[in-house]
């Protein structure tokens, strides 16, 4: 008997675009050095990079 699977790109795609939005973060700490705006880029990089694991682990076939 033959199995059939489907594959979709939905956990690369997803993962692709949270990692642009981590990227905004990444730049958003280093433009704002001193500021709080340093601390809010920090936060939204590593919050969205990690969302961004977890949307590829989650979509692995």
């Amino acid at each position: 008997m033959a199995t059939q699977s489907e594959s979709t790109d939905k956990g690369l795609g997803l993962a692709i675009a949270l990692g642009a939005v981590a990227t905004i973060g990444a730049f958003a700490m280093g433009l704002g050095a001193p500021d709080i705006t340093a601390a809010w880029g920090f936060a939204a990089a590593m919050l969205f990079s990690s969302l961004a694991v977890v949307a590829i682990h989650l979509y692995w076939d």
